[in-house]
């Protein structure tokens, strides 16, 4: 199959390398001098040094080339930006008429708190297939080719079964659902889960508080994700405790890193500047408090992570703001 992958970060680097082993794939990224750095050198050194690029997978920065790669029934394009990203990716894909879209993004979209499927629905409309593609991995990993496992989420049965067919391949499994909205509800919201562990652990607050913290916060996520019009079961899968559990303890998580460093007295802009990549969960947690509370759905973990990015409440505010909460039945 023929796949363009549209962004050259880590992530979408790593996934161009893995499709590589089966497929056809060009990687696209807009900066032209770093393409070329990336093409001289067969490898990502700014953003996944240390994994060289297959023969197979080609480099280029320029769009309509990557567009024209992946044109066709049989064609897929992978988007694989930030989902802040997503929307202008999915404007400038419109043009050229794409049948097939998937996207690894993961969050709502700060400004509309719109989740990545309703933003192409309003951006591509009718006649275009597209789902998201998640699950727990990380991308130095998935550049190994060691073991993982995703899901693609679509209401299209025959993308779904184009994206198991290409991508199913050596250590990527790939399951397929129809509930896109539990998929992407799991994958935007165990971001800021991961910060609130992130503080924990760098606090020195032990293990208990942070399987407390991951149980608590998969009840949050289902809350929403059920609300939303999402189904329990999936999170209770791959894209809900599976994603969860791998970002709140895994230490390449990028947002378990915001975590860690705001537990060492950091400043949000400083840790954003040595992060060097995108951490969702930081953008996610405004959108996804706002959200809740429009909706009347209880969320304090999401509450007290966003209460100290953006409202200046201390880390010890917020471990005695949860700390403080009535006790209740578990699960209600």
């Amino acid at each position: 199959m023929n796949i363009s992958v549209l962004g050259a970060g880590a992530w979408g680097t790593a996934m161009a390398i893995a499709f590589a082993a089966k497929n056809q794939v060009l990687l696209w990224g807009r900066n032209q001098s770093a393409m070329s750095a990336m093409q001289a050198d067969k490898q990502n050194v700014a953003y996944l040094s240390g994994f060289p690029f297959p023969e197979s997978l080609q480099i280029t920065s320029d769009f309509a080339t990557a567009m024209a790669h992946a044109a066709g029934p049989e064609g897929l394009l992978v988007i694989a930006t930030s989902v802040s990203g997503l929307r202008p990716t999915l404007e400038a894909c419109r043009a050229y008429q794409p049948k097939n879209i998937i996207w690894l993004c993961k969050g709502f979209e700060e400004s509309t708190q719109l989740l990545p499927h309703q933003v192409a629905e309003q951006v591509l409309g009718q006649g275009v297939a597209f789902g998201a593609l998640s699950g727990p991995s990380f991308a130095q990993e998935v550049a190994k080719g060691l073991p993982c496992a995703l899901t693609i989420a679509s209401k299209s049965n025959e993308l779904s079964s184009l994206v198991v067919q290409a991508l199913h391949v050596n250590a990527m499994r790939v399951y397929s659902s129809d509930d896109v909205v539990g998929v992407e509800v799991g994958g935007a919201v165990k971001n800021i889960l991961a910060i609130a562990t992130g503080v924990a652990d760098g606090l020195g607050l032990g293990l208990n508080a942070r399987a407390a913290l991951i149980t608590r916060g998969l009840a949050e996520i289902s809350r929403l994700g059920v609300a939303l019009g999402g189904r329990s079961e999936t999170l209770m899968g791959l894209t809900g405790v599976g994603d969860l559990i791998l970002t709140c303890t895994g230490d390449l998580s990028r947002n378990r890193k915001v975590g860690l460093a705001l537990a060492q007295g950091k400043s949000l802009d400083i840790i954003v500047q040595e992060l060097g990549h995108v951490a969702e969960g930081v953008r996610c947690a405004k959108a996804v408090r706002s959200l809740a509370q429009s909706l009347g759905i209880q969320m304090p973990i999401t509450d007290a992570v966003a209460g100290v990015l953006f409202d200046g409440i201390s880390l010890q505010e917020m471990i005695s703001r949860l700390l403080a909460r009535d006790a209740k039945q578990e699960i209600h």
